[in-house]
């Protein structure tokens, strides 16, 4: 497998500290809000990479960290506690906001058939590792006290910024522009690995340590939790492109000072879901969540397709036009596969086996998922019987995740009881297959049929307060949620 890494910024041969075993962190959500659509689509790609690692033979274990405590509004360490706003906003404890939106972010991902990692570690759980990891470096040089707080020192490393071309000049004493001032820095690119005295008289969540009682800064929290749950070498660092500076350039200075070694070699990062006027983000009001696709009419898995049928490495722009045509392409397929018989041939493993190599090749060239989704028409167009083409596309949606044969087996049952739905008399029900309000239609028909108009009329109203519309027609009716 080939996989783009953005610390070498090229295509690189995927490779493990372990043969056959992959140790995998993913940066979590912080858990103030809902996930906008925006934050899943890394989720979403990080997923499909996970389970690609799976299906090509990999032992996988995957850690994410639950951010509920140290983020700020500034990644630069400025500006207010993410946490703290929420629970404001809401009027909640900041451990009722975080219990509240991790499991909201964790329904999310069901909807839309991310896995859950195999580790999933809230940043408040870990504090003696921060502390452990803080002391080390203070005791190394590589950290230093002011105003109260720990600093990360960057002037001590031969190269700080791994991701980005810098000039020298950019380590300089001072900030950047774009952010408030922090004194306390000696040199503009110096970080918080832990807070002592907080600018927030009201800070919510504080713990001891050897400089006074404080909370870890943002950055320390993946460092602490990897090295927990990982350990010392870390094959596959995750997360959206916005996090590579400074976030992760930050959890490799300090991770790398520590354990005095390289950390991780491979880095993988999710460009931006984009609308019309620029990056999706919360601060600009453009919030749209699952629940709200779902209000809209649409299938969550309606909107992974729509993602897969990008490359992770470029951005993607939303629109409810390109998620409409999302739509139709996911209701076609399903069509087409439940189309499909079952019954139709043994499976031949031979050309199973044939059709895997080819999704192993396309989709291991820098998890190209487009061709992982073309790969599902190659199948169906496939020269062999529906059931070797059905396994085929079971195999492929280990990694794509689309509910495919479970979708089109609903299909083929909703069909099947339609088809069926018929009085002795030739009187034909046409609906969505609930076998209850074919009854309810067919007892009107009989009413009618009775002449008893009043019952007749009683079990229309009776479906139109259940949001059904019905349509007599020629020898039947037909009828609809709407």
């Amino acid at each position: 497998m080939k996989l783009y890494n953005s610390l070498t910024r090229r295509k690189d041969e995927f490779q493990t500290h372990t043969p056959g075993h992959v140790e995998m962190y993913t940066c979590g959500p912080t858990v103030y809000h809902f996930a906008h659509i925006g934050n899943l689509r890394s989720y979403i790609m990080e997923d499909v990479l996970e389970k690609f690692l799976r299906y090509s033979g990999y032992d996988v274990n995957r850690v994410m960290n639950i951010t509920d405590v140290g983020h700020l509004a500034s990644d630069a360490d400025t500006g207010e506690d993410k946490m703290l706003k929420g629970a404001k906003r809401e009027h909640k404890t900041v451990m009722e906001i975080a219990q509240y939106y991790t499991d909201a972010f964790f329904s999310d991902c069901e909807k839309l058939n991310i896995k859950r990692p195999d580790v999933v570690q809230p940043a408040t759980g870990c504090i003696d590792e921060y502390i452990q990891i803080v002391s080390t470096l203070l005791d190394k040089g590589y950290a230093y006290l002011a105003g109260g707080n720990v600093y990360f020192d960057t002037s001590k490393l031969d190269r700080y910024y791994v991701f980005n071309d810098h000039d020298e000049e950019d380590l300089a004493v001072g900030v950047r522009d774009s952010v408030e001032e922090d004194q306390n820095k000696r040199n503009k690119a110096d970080f918080v690995l832990w807070f002592t005295k907080s600018k927030f008289e009201d800070q919510a969540l504080k713990w001891d340590s050897p400089w006074g009682v404080g909370y870890p800064g943002w950055h320390i929290e993946c460092s602490g939790i990897s090295m927990k749950y990982n350990g010392e070498y870390l094959d596959l660092h995750c997360g959206g492109i916005d996090n590579a500076f400074p976030h992760h350039t930050n959890e490799i200075a300090q991770s790398e000072s520590f354990l005095g070694h390289p950390w991780c070699p491979q880095w993988f990062h999710v460009h931006h879901l984009n609308t019309n006027s620029g990056k999706m983000s919360k601060s600009k009001g453009e919030f749209l969540t699952v629940s709200l696709l779902e209000e809209k009419g649409y299938d969550p898995l309606v909107y992974r397709l729509f993602c897969l049928q990008s490359h992770y490495r470029k951005g993607l722009v939303f629109s409810w036009e390109n998620l409409d045509n999302a739509k139709v392409t996911y209701n076609k397929l399903l069509k087409r596969v439940a189309a499909l018989k079952p019954e139709d041939g043994e499976v031949d493993e031979a050309v199973v086996a044939e059709y895997r190599q080819k999704f192993l090749d396309q989709v291991g060239n820098d998890l190209n998922t487009s061709m992982g989704v073309t790969a599902l028409y190659d199948a169906l167009k496939a020269k062999t019987n529906d059931a070797t083409r059905l396994a085929i596309l079971a195999d492929f949606d280990q990694v794509l995740s689309l509910d495919l044969l479970k979708k089109a087996e609903e299909l083929r049952k909703q069909a099947a009881a339609q088809a069926k739905t018929e009085s002795a008399g030739g009187y034909t029900i046409t609906g969505e297959g609930d076998s209850a309000i074919d009854e309810l239609v067919l007892r009107r028909y009989e009413a009618k049929k009775a002449k008893n108009w009043a019952e007749a009329d009683a079990i229309r109203d009776q479906l139109k307060g259940m949001g059904i519309e019905l349509t007599d027609v020629p020898g039947g009716a037909v009828w609809k949620r709407v």
